[in-house]
């Protein structure tokens, strides 16, 4: 049976995730995770008055914790720590390698992608989403950059990697910041979009479909007519499913 509430996963399966020695199976365990236990037993030279600020916020927002996790560890550990992190067990301290990323100052776009770039590859679902989310902010405040940059992504073997250009740059997202520009101007990402039109993976098929389904939230006509210019550009399936995904909101009619 799948565990939905934090209170139903079992103590010895908690004790397994707080000490960094097992992955999360479900959004459920991730939401569980105490910060403050699995980072005295995955960063030991982390001192103490970090780790007594790491216990403060376990209250919070998961989004919260894991940006000042990356924080914590930038700060004390720089970014030599991201060896270790990368390879860790838990894939809630490889979620904070995203955020060490994320936290590091005056870094080129370029290079930033490079550092996350096995992460957003991860085989876990969760460091996979915590991989766009950690950079969105660089992605948005150098956009047409991180156009240009995320397109060459899209031609990548890996679903995982097509998946993460098009999700790093959702115009609404989930538990993240709007990205303002491309609400009004979604235009702007076709370079990402158009060679995923048709994509055969249904990972990257749904988060093209939803990047168009934000979009149609401030410009339906612009998603109608890239909707249909598509089915008959590209009149294959794949184009199909992320078409319908992308149009449920607003239907194919004016």
């Amino acid at each position: 049976m799948t565990v939905r509430r934090v209170e139903d996963i079992e103590p010895a399966r908690l004790s397994l995730l707080n000490a960094g020695l097992v992955e999360a199976s479900n959004l459920t365990e991730c939401l569980a995770v105490d910060f403050g236990p699995l980072m005295r037993a995955s960063m030991p030279g982390i001192e103490d008055k970090a780790l007594t600020l790491m216990d403060s916020v376990a209250g919070t927002g998961i989004s919260r914790r894991m940006a000042l996790a990356g924080r914590i560890i930038l700060e004390r550990c720089g970014l030599g720590a991201l060896d270790r992190l990368h390879t860790h067990p838990s894939d809630t301290v490889r979620g904070w390698a995203c955020f060490v990323i994320g936290s590091a100052e005056n870094m080129p776009l370029s290079d930033r992608l490079d550092l996350i770039r096995p992460l957003a590859d991860d085989l876990h679902f969760g460091v996979r989403e915590w991989a766009w989310m950690a950079i969105r902010p660089h992605l948005a405040g150098d956009l047409s950059r991180a156009i240009a940059l995320l397109a060459e992504l899209t031609g990548e073997r890996s679903e995982r990697l097509r998946r993460f250009a098009c999700e790093a740059t959702r115009p609404r997202g989930v538990w993240c910041s709007h990205i303002g520009e491309l609400k009004s101007e979604p235009e702007r990402a076709l370079p990402i979009l158009e060679p995923l039109r048709d994509d055969k993976a249904r990972y990257v098929q749904d988060s093209v479909g939803n990047w168009l389904n934000d979009a149609s939230k401030t410009q339906p006509d612009w998603v109608r007519e890239t909707c249909a210019r598509w089915l008959d550009q590209s009149p294959r399936p794949e184009t199909a499913k992320i078409v319908k995904r992308a149009l449920r909101s607003i239907g194919s009619n004016p």
